[in-house]
């Protein structure tokens, strides 16, 4: 008597919800053999790069921080680079540093929105952060303490918490006094305590055995940890200990974007290979050049010592982390060192002569790029002679980290089919975890939704 033929099962996850944005799951397992993995991102198009062009080369930095309500700063900041460079002007010295403390403040929030509300009912069981504050009050409270401290930052730099509106091209319409800064110092001092007690609270969750095999990519800076600025550096999966840095206008000759039937968003290549962006990526190029007191941190956390350049006397120590569920341990040590970062930043500060150095309009083409919580982003703006935007190329972290997403659900649920989980509750909360664990901005990080499986009889994969 001949074998039944294997069945095949559709999975369809219509919505995703408790991640930034709108996405849906489509999984196609044949059997026992996961053969097709889609992150659908079915969002309208919203044009952000068709209506730049024409503007004026100061509206950039004002109309990007809309792209999203969570990460304002890392667009302002990125175009802001990107018509400065453009333009041929530089900001440094105390300007400077206040970007960095702006950005500290939204790293600061938007790590702990991620750690305490979003990803950390996964590790204790529950469905979201009210069940959690249930059982876990006193950390739901502190990641609240923590946020609304980051917010305080944005909001005294940019004017006010969401889409900051005092930031500029060349600075700031406004710089604040000292005076100023010392109640944020004060409150921030409370917050590093709440910072460090959360990496203790995370370092305690149990994480499941996974692997990355993405090439990881992030900025790098000689003598610091990039946040606001630095060099594109890849670290490939087959060679981990060569980092492969590139200028940053060589970019979009090295990430190739391309257009999937199921998906509004562009999916992402590095030199024709998958790759991450984030935190796992940043704590591989640039672990070693967080602060003394991070780094004691991200030992408690389990993390051990980040890699090593080659030549350095320790250059054998030290390994990238290529879990993605230990990736919100990174997240906490981040934001510890963000707290600690913007109160470095207040106590050196002097106030600048002024707000801003100008910058006038000029033709060229410019390149910014800096970390957002989620990653690399990237942006390129062409100007004409009196400073109109010709074309304009955001490239995201959630776009560039779709692939490795895909894989990383296609691997786990294969792991889950092959120890004989197979059913759909089981299936849909691996995919969940899966998912929540690279806390992707879709315009989307909780639950799926009504999870359709469709099982049609198959003699091979479709």
């Amino acid at each position: 008597m001949s074998e039944p033929a294997p069945r095949s099962r559709v999975l369809r996850v219509p919505a995703l919800t408790r991640v930034e944005g709108e996405t849906a799951l489509h999984l196609r397992i044949h059997g026992s053999t996961v053969t097709e993995t889609r992150l659908a991102i079915y969002e309208p198009p919203r044009f952000f790069e068709a209506f730049l062009r024409g503007r004026t080369h100061t509206e950039p930095p004002d109309l990007t921080s809309r792209v999203c309500g969570i990460c304002p700063v890392a667009y302002q900041m990125s175009a802001c680079r990107a018509i400065e460079d453009a333009c041929g002007v530089h900001v440094d010295g105390q300007l400077a540093a206040l970007r960095r403390l702006l950005y500290c403040g939204e790293w600061i929030e938007s790590q702990t929105l991620h750690v305490h509300l979003l990803h950390a009912p996964d590790f204790l069981g529950h469905d979201d952060v009210i069940g959690l504050s249930r059982t876990h009050r006193e950390h739901v409270e502190r990641g609240l303490r923590l946020k609304q401290a980051g917010n305080a930052v944005v909001e005294l730099l940019g004017g006010r918490a969401i889409h900051p509106v005092n930031v500029r091209l060349g600075g700031f319409h406004r710089t604040p006094d000292r005076c100023e800064l010392r109640p944020l110092a004060e409150r921030l001092r409370t917050a590093l305590d709440d910072a460090w007690d959360t990496v203790r609270w995370v370092a305690g969750f149990e994480f499941p055995d996974a692997e990355c095999d993405a090439d990881l990519f992030a900025l790098a800076e000689a003598d610091t940890y990039a946040i606001e600025s630095g060099t594109p550096t890849v670290l490939r999966y087959d060679d981990p200990r060569t980092p492969r840095p590139f200028p940053l206008r060589d970019f979009c000759a090295h990430v190739a974007e391309e257009q999937v039937p199921w998906s509004t968003a562009l999916h992402s290549r590095l030199d024709g290979r998958r790759h991450l962006t984030g935190p796992l990526a940043r704590w591989a190029v640039s672990g070693r050049l967080l602060s003394p007191t991070a780094l004691e941190a991200a030992r408690e956390a389990g993390l051990g010592v980040p890699p090593q350049p080659p030549g350095a006397a320790d250059a054998g120590g030290g390994s990238a982390c290529r879990n993605p569920y230990r990736s919100i341990l990174v997240r906490a040590v981040e934001a510890f060192y963000a707290v600690e970062e913007a109160l470095r930043i207040i106590d050196a500060y002097e106030p600048p002569p002024r707000p801003y150095v100008e910058v006038p309009a000029r033709a060229g083409t410019g390149h910014g790029a800096t970390e957002a919580p989620r990653g690399l982003l990237y942006h390129r703006y062409v100007l004409d002679g009196s400073g109109r935007v010709t074309d304009a190329r955001l490239v995201p972290p959630t776009a560039q980290n779709q692939g490795a997403i895909e894989e990383d659900l296609r691997r786990t649920v294969q792991a889950g089919l092959d120890r004989g989980e197979d059913t759909e509750a089981g299936l849909t909360h691996l995919c969940e975890r899966v998912v929540r664990n690279h806390d992707p901005c879709i315009s989307c990080a909780a639950h799926f939704l009504d999870l359709d499986i469709e099982r049609t009889p198959g003699a091979g994969p479709a």
